[in-house]
């Protein structure tokens, strides 16, 4: 029977949030004041469920009866009950869900294991990466592929075409075997298996064979999570984790709502018309009953976004709000702007989730993250304390943290904290032993300071530097979700809730350029308090493949029904017609781009408008090119309450304010960085009257926070909050100095270790948004998919300054390029100017690997160049010999496709297209057998995005100059290279020591027998060291090659794989190290040599014998394994007329097994070194290219035997549906990875061509060797076996 949502006034609503640490919990009671709790969520001494312990308590004090602990309540006297919870989150991150299995298609059963292939941290040598969260999988040998119309009468014509939910076709290639399907169920039933995750590939757009699995099943008893039903979107990958995470989690949903079932009278069915729900991620209520592990993951913050919004937006004001949720680990940030955002695809816990949920950025630094000195730089986390030992101050050992340094400088009071602190847990916060850690930890910084003449510290600047970097690490996420969105920053309100939000939201608003701060009275249960305010939800999507335009009409008929549907669903839960509403969106993106962006329906239900408008904010320009629609999507929303509360900015519109006139509670000593230690007056919040004005510096306190107020801020004491605004310095204008004289900037400026913390951050936050903005604005399926680019800044004489870490092959290596079109365009650049490159000779590491320069210039329309932005990106075609432009056979550069020294991409603003498309698809067609690029479109547009994404990086230097000045930006520009060559020098004194001083050395060899041999000497009075490759063998007649900016990007790359730990990413790592390479050589070839190979083969083996050298761990696969196909370029007919055919080029890497280590064993499937790139996802494979990707699993036995086993390789199965010339080029097919201190080698890897004989139609198996090429015909097939990694030590007999 639905239970009426109508008001019934005189029950109670209360709303509880179960977190890891506390449980809070809001009760709203007719004619009482709301009743706010704060219980340990684990107390099993007192109670053994936090929830129904506050439930318990919240009705004795509601109605003045007693509800004895252990006796089941009644839920008579409740009118709702809302929760929002953990327990999903925790169960994820301690890997404590339920047993459960996969079911998916045959050949792809450690496809979720694989993911998208990349290392979770590209400088961790182990490459480490999250288990996989079921315990079997079961493969079902059925098939459905993608057919399009043209395509249907040679694409397996035989099997069955089906049409898909979005309108396209499908062959099914293998039939559903029902039968099998009962046998594999009864097995895992019987091996105790009870939920099931069942992912299939194409099952987002033809589910049958899922849904005919799934009803199998339930049949059965199990619990079944159905990829398809989930979230039907492409992507087998994100989607299978997804079911995955859902079948892990649900049962331990189910099983906590079970337990809080028997802590009521008759069960939560006999609610007595107590309407029980859930928080979802996406910030929706929903009925206890249909509350889902996959929907539960983000329940807890999901509902402080929904508190934060809900309290401090206002309608008619329509300033955009940053929620900003401080707390003990990790601090969240998200925006709202009258909208939930929300994002359809993130990596919790290392498990990709596709699914609905509120768009919330994590920083690793909250109250316990720890704090650290380190080459020179003030850290802050990402280690945390934790609540054990926690920070020091609890009197556990811990070390000193945020909450430290707050309460060092007097933020923090102890006497108005409960005494549960130390061993017994009856002690209040340690003041001595936080002092006592800040000094000496002071002592041992300005020692390092008088040894480099630099001014010394007091303890208290320390602890205050400590918690200015903390600021900028918590603002980074924060510009992440404006700046690199379109919206400025300063144009917004910062909501501060969470325990530690308090101390630090005026520092981080004057951080953000933010003038106004609203902490809602419940700032610190807001979560619990957003509860109340949510609305039940109900999300339907269906997937779609059609045009806009001309799908108008079909594109409203699906929201009518989806609305119908959901409308029908909320009605039977009891809701009234006039309480539901209605979102629509569609997913949208240009043809032959990837960027969907989520469409919410505009009044004049103009869409297209919507789309372009949206897309010009967020990448600065639109295209001429047709709308797709991938997805249909209705948010349907059933509003039980209204909420009576005034916004913020009503409040204080209608208030009366007056100073504060009652004298404080007592005054203490807080320091501040303009005032030192002030006078500071404590006051209580709850004796403070409403509409009171408080100047700064304050500290307001209330039974669960401290609030402080900086000496140039005003608190307005409001009825339901404080708003907190900060006095804009309308004095303050930042210095632009003249490039001649910011170069001597490092002797003028005494460098401040804070402030050289601080622009780390800045500069790396920088590359980091150019990187976003080139993904985004990309259509190749290299660069958006695979993400094959790096971007970086650079000083003015091209100097790298800070380098995303994206490919480490391009580490270090662009600064090369920069230099050489530095110096060859000098004098000659003027604002409105762009430079692109990609030769070898000129600083470039293969052809495809395009760069696009930039100059920044000291103002817009200056005449000095004070930064340089690049981008790298390769492009999956450039013309050469063979599609792809990676030909395997290559000996001449003029092979490998479209060669350009330096030219001007934009002269004055114009884009040159003429010109590229010249270089680009003419010159290259000029040689002997080669064509120009068969995607010249795809070329252009990539260019563009590289261009835009340089152009970001400009806005945001830029911004940078003005806020701080030209002088102050460069002199701390050259300083953070001199941080980098510090760590490296101190890296190398450890080394030294570690080896006793004595040469290291190592040689290794190129599958064709060429070595590569190297010789470490360092020294250990000045921390430097020579890398002597003499000995490497003579460049080759083919293309591993290896232009001299590839050895110091790998050189660059192991240095920091070796300090581990965050260090700037820049020209400084190089500063110490002097390397010699023989002219002419594999490592320095000549100007013509082929190099395709030498970018993606040759800087493994590079890598290799670094890591060797060192003895830091055993070999990984040394390879990249390269894989293209394509068709299309130059063609002569039969009267032998020569015109360009347009095709495609398809171009992947794929992984393989890493070498053990002393104190890890080897990952499998995995890339490793110099290479991170993602692997196309199968479906996204399938629907774009006439291919089946038949095999993509785990190569067992192929990594080394030994005490620590190295990582197995993988098998990639490709069959083609059409005639494609397929090349190879790899290594490790003949020298194995090599194992360390006894370890067993890897094994070798193998590439397969199977095709049918002509005459005898056999099958037959071709060894292709290490690098080929073949002209495949239609339903051959290639496999690739890629090489394991080395073993670490003796295995033990």
């Amino acid at each position: 029977m639905p239970v009426s949502t109508k008001s019934q006034p005189s029950k109670i609503r209360i709303s509880i949030d179960r977190g890891g640490t506390f449980t809070d919990v809001h009760a709203s009671v007719p004619g009482k004041p709301d009743i706010i709790l704060k219980l340990l969520s684990v107390d099993p001494g007192n109670y053994q469920d936090a929830p129904t312990e506050g439930i318990r308590r919240v009705l004795e004090l509601a109605t003045d009866e007693s509800f004895p602990r252990g006796k089941p309540l009644n839920l008579k006297y409740l009118e709702r009950l809302r929760m929002g919870t953990t327990v999903a989150t925790n169960a994820l991150l301690e890997r404590k869900g339920a047993k459960s299995a996969l079911i998916t298609t045959k050949g792809f059963k450690d496809l979720l294991s694989i993911g998208n292939q990349a290392r979770p941290k590209i400088f961790d040598l182990s490459a480490k990466k999250a288990e996989v969260l079921y315990e079997k999988v079961v493969e079902i040998n059925e098939r459905i592929i993608p057919c399009p119309q043209a395509s249907e009468a040679h694409r397996y014509p035989e099997c069955r075409l089906v049409e898909g939910t979005t309108g396209e076709q499908f062959r099914i290639l293998q039939e559903l075997n029902q039968e099998e399907v009962i046998d594999e169920l009864h097995k895992l039933w019987d091996e105790g298996y009870r939920s099931l995750a069942v992912a299939l590939l194409h099952s987002y757009a033809h589910p049958a064979h899922e849904v005919k699995i799934g009803e199998i099943a339930l049949s059965m008893g199990f619990s079944v999570a159905l990829s398809s039903r989930l979230q039907p979107m492409i992507k087998v990958v994100p989607r299978g984790m997804s079911a995955s995470a859902d079948a892990y989690l649900t049962p331990v949903i189910k099983s906590y709502i079970d337990s809080i079932d028997s802590n009521f009278e008759g069960g939560l069915d006999n609610s007595h018309g107590c309407r029980f729900e859930f928080m979802q991620s996406d910030g929706g209520l929903v009925d206890f009953r249909n509350f889902s592990g996959l929907k539960a993951i983000l329940s807890g913050p999901a509902a402080g976004v929904v508190g934060f919004a809900a309290t401090s937006w206002d309608e008619q004001e329509r300033v955009p709000v940053i929620g900003f949720d401080m707390g003990g680990t990790s601090t969240d940030v998200c925006r709202f702007d009258g909208n939930f955002e929300h994002v359809f695809g993130a990596n919790i816990a290392g498990v990709s989730i596709q699914s609905p949920q509120l768009d919330i950025n994590t920083v690793a630094a909250g109250g316990g993250s720890n704090l650290t000195w380190r080459n020179g730089l003030f850290l802050v986390g990402p280690e945390s304390a934790s609540a054990h030992p926690g920070p020091a101050c609890y009197r556990k050992g811990g070390p000193l943290t945020v909450t430290d340094a707050n309460l060092f400088l007097g933020r923090l009071l102890p006497e108005y904290f409960p005494k549960i602190f130390g061993p017994n847990e009856n002690e209040p916060l340690d003041r001595e032993i936080t002092t006592r850690k800040f000094q000496e930890l002071t002592d041992a910084i300005n020692q390092e300071q008088r040894e480099t003449g630099q001014a010394e510290f007091t303890a208290e600047e320390v602890a205050l530097g400590f918690l200015k970097v903390a600021d900028e690490s918590m603002a980074r996420p924060v510009r992440n979700l404006t700046e690199a969105r379109g919206f400025e920053t300063s144009s917004h309100y910062l909501a501060s809730f969470g325990g530690a939000g308090g101390q630090h939201a005026c520092s981080v608003a004057a951080t953000l350029g933010i003038s106004r701060i609203i902490i809602h009275k419940y700032s610190s249960v807001l979560s619990a308090y957003g509860l109340a305010l949510a609305d039940v939800v109900k999300e339907a999507q269906e997937p779609a493949s059609v045009e806009y335009i001309s799908s108008q009409s079909s594109l409203r008929k699906r929201f009518e029904s989806m609305i119908a549907n959901s409308t029908s669903d909320l009605l039977g839960q009891g809701f009234q017609l006039e309480q539901i509403h209605h979102q629509l969106y569609l997913n949208m993106r240009y043809e032959g781009s990837d960027t969907s962006l989520m469409i919410l329906k505009p009044e004049n239900w103009d869409f297209a408008a919507a789309f372009k408008e949206r897309h010009r904010r967020e990448f600065g320009f639109t295209f001429e090119k047709p709308l797709l629609v991938d997805d249909v999507r209705v948010r349907s929303i059933a509003s039980s309450n209204r909420h009576a509360e005034k916004s913020p900015a009503v409040q204080l519109k209608e208030a009366q304010m007056k100073d504060m006139t009652n004298p404080p509670k007592e005054t203490t000593q807080v320091y501040f960085e303009t005032t030192g230690y002030a006078d500071t007056p404590v006051y209580l919040l709850k004796s403070i009257a409403k509409n009171t004005l408080i100047h700064g510096p304050a500290i307001i306190i209330d039974e669960t926070q401290t609030i402080v107020v900086a000496p140039d801020a005003v608190a307005n004491v409001l009825q339901t909050c404080i708003v907190l605004d900060l006095e804009q310095d309308k004095t303050q204008t930042a210095q632009v100095t003249s490039p001649a004289d910011a170069v001597l900037s490092n002797a003028r400026i005494p460098i401040d270790p804070v402030r050289l913390s601080i622009f780390g951050h800045r500069f790396m936050s920088i590359a980091e948004q150019m990187g976003r903005t080139l993904q985004k604005t990309s259509v190749s399926t290299n660069i958006k998919e695979r993400l094959d680019f790096s971007c970086a800044l650079f000083s003015p004489d091209g100097g790298l300054v800070a380098n995303a870490p994206h490919v480490p092959v391009h580490l270090g290596s662009m600064q090369f390029a920069v230099r050489y079109q530095h110096n060859r365009w000098l004098g000659q650049l003027k604002d409105g100017d762009v430079l692109v490159s990609n030769h070898p000779s000129c600083g470039g590491t293969h052809l495809p690997d395009i760069t696009v320069i930039t100059p920044v210039f000291d103002r817009p329309g200056g005449s000095e160049i004070v930064f340089y932005v690049a981008s790298r990106g390769h492009h999956a075609d450039i013309g050469g010999l063979l599609p792809g432009s990676m030909p395997p056979k290559s000996t001449e550069l003029w092979q490998e496709g479209a060669a350009i020294e330096a030219e001007k991409i934009v002269d004055n603003g114009f884009f040159n297209e003429s010109r590229m498309t010249e270089i680009l698809l003419q010159e290259p067609a000029n040689y002997d057998g080669c064509s120009g690029t068969r995607c010249l479109a795809d070329n252009l547009s990539d260019l563009k995005a590289q261009i835009a994404a340089n152009t970001r990086g400009i806005q945001l230097i830029q911004n940078l100059i003005s806020e701080y000045g030209l002088l102050c930006v460069q002199a701390y520009m050259y300083a953070i290279q001199s941080t980098a060559e510090t760590a490296v020098r101190n890296l190398l004194h450890e080394l030294y020591l570690r080896f006793d001083g004595q040469p290291l050395a190592a040689t290794d060899y190129m599958d064709d027998g060429t070595p590569i041999s190297l010789k470490i000497q360092i020294d250990k009075d000045t921390g430097s060291a020579v890398f002597d490759f003499e000995g490497t063998g003579p460049e080759v007649y083919g293309n591993t090659n290896a232009p001299v900016a590839i050895t110091h990007s790998a050189i660059i790359y192991c240095l920091r794989c070796m300090i581990n730990s965050d260090i700037p990413l820049n020209q400084g790592c190089l500063a110490p190290i002097t390397i010699k390479i023989p002219k002419r050589s594999l490592l320095s070839p000549s100007r013509t040599a082929a190099v395709v190979g030498g970018n993606v083969l040759t800087s493994q083996r590079i890598t290799d014998v670094v890591l060797k050298a060192f003895r830091a761990c055993a070999a990984s696969q040394g390879d990249t394994n390269n894989l293209t196909f394509g068709t299309g370029g130059k063609s002569e007919d039969k009267d032998g007329i020569v015109s360009h055919v347009n095709g495609f080029g398809y171009y992947e890497t794929i992984a393989g097994g890493g070498g053990a280590g002393p104190t890890w064993t080897g990952q499998s499937g995995v890339h490793t070194h110099m290479t991170n790139t993602h692997i196309t996802d199968p479906e996204i494979l399938e629907k774009r290219y006439p291919c089946v990707l038949r095999q993509f699993t785990l190569r067992e036995g192929s990594g080394g035997v030994g005490a620590n086993p190295g990582g197995d390789g993988v098998v990639r199965e490709i069959e083609f549906l059409e005639p494609v010339q397929c090349s190879i080029l790899s290594e490790r097919r003949v020298h194995r990875p090599y194992g360390m201190e006894g370890g067993g080698q890897g094994k070798e890897g193998l590439n397969l061509w199977i095709t049918k004989d002509d005459e005898t139609g056999e099958e037959r198996r071709v060894n292709l060797g290490g690098k080929n090429t073949v002209k495949v015909r239609r339903g051959d097939r290639v496999v690739v076996m890629t090489p394991g990694g080395g073993a670490w030590g003796k295995k033990e007999e």
